[in-house]
């Protein structure tokens, strides 16, 4: 078992991933490393902030999650058993305890559902709710995400971008769930909705103990609804750390690169914007060693060998051989 694996060994985790990857065939025996040897776990109750550029792998990594792409190699764990692989009937408990809430809340939703039938779907799922529970339920979620009772028989095309991400929550909510992969849920809103939606996520998770994998390229939502954060390069982790910490030091040339683009109020202190250069590495068939190489401007010939990451300091792991030479 390696460092990253042992952390936290004290607060057994909801969520573990172990060496996961997604080889997706890009013909002529090439692969396409989408997700490549990705390992970190999640406590009960946090969230876990995935963030990177598109393309990295974020969604396919959430996607694998829930069962929605199959597993190349490597472990899924939730509360401890393997569910890498489940059998149908397996897969139908687990549904019940770990789902999405998808980006787009249109295309997403089935245009010929009402706001009830679409809530109501998980439930009929499941199969040992009765008509009446399934009826107190619909009303409770409806509550619950925030959305008024006289529209419950609208549909997705006859509501705002907000409300339609509303229902797309109650439906991941409907089964009463653990865990939800949250694949940029607030990317396709307008600003002020996003507010919304995120304190509403938040309140949800604080009333209900529920646990979040929070996929985004904007990391000023990361930071207000993370507790813990992994930075995606091209399929492969290339930071972890606490979200405090992670904004306070970080230490990857790619995530300081992220960080410097975010913009801020400071007028006074403003930070240098860092400026990548060069060729993005390509996923298909990629060679051993940095990914983020040809657009670093540390490397050197000892990035050719391949990037483990390592514990610099409490619960932050970097991906950089040079990491402490160019940090001090």
């Amino acid at each position: 078992m390696s460092e990253q694996e042992k952390q936290n060994t004290v607060e057994e985790p909801l969520v573990e991933v172990r060496h996961l990857k997604k080889y997706f065939d890009a013909g002529k025996g090439r692969k396409l490393h989408a997700v490549d040897d990705v390992s970190f776990r999640i406590r009960k109750g946090k969230t876990m902030g995935v963030v990177g550029e598109s393309g990295c792998g974020k969604s396919t990594l959430g996607r694998m999650l829930v069962h929605l792409e199959s597993v190349t190699d490597g472990q899924i764990f939730f509360h401890g058993q393997d569910i890498t692989h489940p059998s149908s009937r397996e897969l139908k408990k687990i549904r019940q305890q770990v789902r999405i809430i998808f980006q787009d809340p249109y295309s997403s939703l089935d245009p010929r559902k009402t706001i009830t039938q679409t809530m109501q779907e998980p439930l009929f799922y499941m199969g040992h709710h009765s008509k009446e529970e399934i009826e107190v339920r619909t009303s409770q979620l409806m509550d619950m995400v925030g959305i008024d009772q006289r529209i419950r028989l609208a549909y997705p095309h006859e509501l705002d971008g907000g409300r339609r991400q509303r229902v797309g929550m109650g439906r991941a909510l409907a089964p009463n769930p653990e865990f939800i992969v949250c694949d940029e849920p607030v990317s396709a809103l307008d600003v002020s909705i996003q507010a919304q939606v995120l304190n509403l996520l938040m309140d949800l998770q604080d009333q209900y103990g529920l646990t979040y994998l929070f996929i985004t390229h904007d990391l000023s939502v990361v930071k207000h609804i993370s507790h813990d954060i992994c930075v995606m390069y091209l399929g492969q982790l290339v930071e972890t750390s606490p979200s405090k910490e992670l904004f306070r030091q970080p230490l990857h040339p790619y995530t300081k690169a992220l960080l410097s683009a975010v913009p801020s109020l400071d007028i006074d202190h403003k930070a240098e914007r860092i400026m990548l250069k060069g060729e993005i590495t390509s996923p298909i068939n990629p060679k051993p060693g940095c990914r983020f190489a040809q657009r670093c401007p540390f490397a050197t010939e000892a990035c050719a060998k391949e990037q483990k990451l390592e514990e610099v300091s409490k619960d932050h792991y970097v991906a950089c051989c040079r990491v402490r030479e160019i940090n001090g």
